[in-house]
C-alpha cells in the first residue's frame, strides 16, 4: 500500500492547483481523477467555457509555474466593467485604473488552463497521478485514512481532500450534509465575434430576473453567460446562429454592434449549495465540493482557487513532519474560508432574488441603489479590491 501525506480526489482546476501547491510545500500528494485526460485538439477553436480569473489567483498560478505557460494571445484582460439594472440609466461602473490596478480579472479558457495545470502536475515528482480511477470506499484509521479504488488498490494518506465537484463522492462518503437549492435557471454560454472593439470592458445586464454578461476575449470576441429561466434557456439553445446573435444583440442594446456566433452554445443548471462543514478529522473539501454560488459575480472558480491557496498556506507552513490531517489544523482552514464563502453566497443569492422580483417599489429601490453605489468611489473601490483578491 502506497502512503502519502495528502490524497486529492478530483483533478479539475482547483484540485490540480492544490496538488501543485502542496507539492511545492514538500508534501507527497496522490491525485485521483476518474476521467481520462485527453490532449488539447490541434484546432484553434475557442472553448465555450471561460473563466474570469482574479489577479490574486493569477499570481497563485504564476507561483506554481503555470500561468506563464498559457499562450498570451488566448488571454484577455478585464480593465473595466459596466453593470446595468432594469433601466439603462441605472448603472454601476467599475474601473481597474480608478482603483490603481492594471486589471480586474483575466479571461482564460477552461481547457487551456486545465491543460497547463496537468502538464505541470505530471512533471512534479511529489505528485502521483492516478487516472482514470474511481473511488469505491473510504475508511478511517487513527493516524490516516484509506481510499480504496474500484480496481481494489488502496491509497493511504494523512489527509483526504474532496475536490470532486458539486456532487462530491468524498463529501457523501464522509457523511457531510449539503443543501442544494435550484434557481430554476440555466447558464447559457456562447462565444461571439463582434463588430465593435470591447476595449477590455465587461458588461452585465439585470433584466426580468435574468443576468446577461459579456466578457472580453482576445481580439474582437466576447464570451457570453446568460443566466435565465430554464424555459428561456432552452429556447436560446434551440435558436439558429443568426437568431441567437440577434437575441443577444438586442438584449445587450447593441453595445458591440453586429455579432457572429463562434462554435456551439451550451448550458448548465444553476443552484446554490451550502455545505454543513468544510472539514472533518483527516478530511477537507475545496471548490464546488464545498460551495456552489450563482455565477452572476463570476467568482465560482475564484472561490475554489482561494480555498486551495488557504489550504496550501495552512498545511505548507507546518512542513511535511506535521500531521496534516489533524482536525485542529484543518479547522484553521475552515475558519479562514467561511467568511469569504458566506459573503459571496449571500451577495449572489441576494442579488439574484432582488432582481427577480417584479414589485414596482423593489424595482425602484434596486436601480436607485445601483446608482447610489456608483456615486461613491470608496464603495466601488472596496468592491474592486474584494473581487481582485
Amino acid at each position: 500500500m502506497r502512503e502519502f501525506h495528502v490524497a486529492i480526489v478530483g483533478g479539475g482546476l482547483v484540485g490540480a492547483s492544490l496538488a501543485l501547491g502542496l507539492a511545492e510545500a514538500k508534501l507527497r500528494v496522490a491525485l485521483i481523477e476518474p476521467q481520462a485526460q485527453r490532449p488539447l485538439p490541434d484546432d484553434d477553436a475557442w472553448d465555450v467555457r471561460l473563466y474570469a480569473v482574479s489577479p490574486g489567483n493569477a499570481r497563485f498560478l504564476e507561483a506554481l509555474d503555470v500561468w506563464d505557460t498559457l499562450p498570451p494571445d488566448r488571454v484577455a484582460r478585464i480593465e473595466s466593467m459596466h453593470v446595468f439594472g432594469d433601466r439603462f440609466d441605472a448603472c454601476l461602473e467599475l474601473s481597474a485604473y480608478d482603483a490603481g490596478l492594471r486589471e480586474l480579472a483575466f479571461v482564460v479558457e477552461n481547457r487551456l488552463l486545465h491543460d497547463a495545470l496537468w502538464r505541470r502536475m505530471r512533471s512534479a515528482s511529489a505528485v502521483s497521478v492516478v487516472c482514470p480511477a474511481r473511488c469505491a470506499s473510504l475508511t478511517w484509521e487513527a493516524s490516516a485514512a484509506v481510499l480504496t479504488l474500484e480496481s481494489g488498490t488502496p491509497v493511504k494518506a494523512k489527509l483526504i481532500i474532496g475536490a470532486d465537484g458539486a456532487d462530491s463522492w468524498v463529501r457523501q462518503a464522509a457523511g457531510i450534509a449539503s443543501k442544494p437549492v435550484s434557481y430554476g435557471q440555466l447558464g447559457v454560454v456562447a462565444n461571439f465575434e463582434v463588430e465593435k472593439p470591447h476595449r477590455g470592458r465587461a458588461w452585465q445586464w439585470f433584466r426580468d430576473g435574468s443576468v446577461l454578461a459579456l466578457l472580453p476575449m482576445p481580439g474582437r470576441r466576447v464570451s457570453m453567460v446568460w443566466s435565465t429561466s430554464e424555459a428561456h434557456g432552452r429556447t436560446l439553445l434551440a435558436l439558429g446562429a443568426e437568431a441567437l446573435c440577434a437575441s443577444v444583440q438586442q438584449a445587450s442594446a447593441s453595445m458591440l454592434g453586429a455579432m457572429t456566433l463562434i462554435g456551439a452554445p451550451a448550458a448548465f443548471p444553476l443552484q446554490l449549495q451550502r455545505v454543513a462543514a468544510f472539514v472533518r478529522p483527516r478530511l477537507a473539501l475545496v471548490g464546488d465540493a464545498a460551495h456552489n454560488v450563482h455565477p452572476l459575480a463570476g467568482q465560482g472558480v475564484n472561490l475554489g482557487f482561494r480555498d486551495a491557496r488557504e489550504l496550501v498556506s495552512v498545511l505548507g507552513d507546518r512542513g511535511a513532519q506535521t500531521d496534516c490531517g489533524d482536525y485542529a489544523l484543518l479547522r484553521r482552514y475552515e475558519r479562514a474560508r467561511r467568511e469569504d464563502v458566506l459573503a459571496l453566497e449571500v451577495t449572489t443569492d441576494g442579488l439574484q432574488k432582488l432582481f427577480a422580483r417584479d414589485t414596482p417599489w423593489v424595482a425602484v429601490a434596486r436601480n436607485v441603489g445601483l446608482n447610489g453605489v456608483n456615486a461613491v468611489a470608496l464603495l466601488k473601490n472596496m468592491l474592486v479590491q474584494r473581487a481582485v483578491a
